[in-house]
């Protein structure tokens, strides 16, 4: 369970990038910096990450069209989108942006705390839901051994019930090979 969640950065902008990875700094996430939302569809055929920073206003495929894609996707749909943008009060923008499945739409300048505590609730998030797969395979594994003793006591007492001391040998035997797990 030592996996460190990651952030997806997406700006066509390098000083954008550069200024996200400031404000994420000392945060529990590693930041993956990408320019492009093709970039960023790559990047997510590799990777899995708490949470998705992308600007909305890109060339070629705009945040939008990438949210779009991500949110297709059975592998990335539930990874949660921040969509980041120049100061453009549109409201168009913000509700196209729910629509393709953000989880929160900010406009620049924004306040860096705001971003860190919206990111730090995500990877907090994604943290929790990792241990809760770990604790599931954890206990898969469990049961899978419990059902393989119960199986060995159950074969032992049929053994058992056939009678004879051969029998009563190779019951014994069979417990004890049960109790050391071979």
């Amino acid at each position: 369970m030592g996996e460190r969640a990651k952030a997806l950065l997406v700006d066509d902008r390098r000083d954008n990038l550069l200024a996200l990875e400031a404000i994420l700094q000392g945060l529990p996430v590693t930041p993956v910096a990408v320019e492009s939302g093709e970039a960023a569809l790559k990047q997510l055929l590799t990777d899995d990450f708490a949470v998705i920073l992308l600007d909305a206003h890109m060339p070629n495929m705009d945040g939008f069209e990438t949210a779009s894609h991500i949110k297709r996707r059975e592998r990335t749909r539930h990874v949660p989108i921040l969509f980041l943008t120049a100061a453009d009060r549109d409201a168009q923008l913000a509700l196209r942006g729910y629509a393709v499945g953000a989880v929160d739409y900010l406009t620049k300048p924004f306040d860096p705390w705001v971003l860190r505590a919206k990111v730090s609730i995500f990877v907090e998030l994604w943290t929790k839901n990792q241990q809760l797969k770990a604790q599931t395979e954890a206990y898969r594994e469990r049961e899978a051994q419990w059902q393989r003793l119960t199986g060995t006591i159950d074969e032992a007492a049929r053994v058992l019930r056939a009678g004879g001391d051969k029998a009563a040998a190779e019951a014994l035997d069979l417990l004890e090979k049960a109790r050391w797990g071979d």
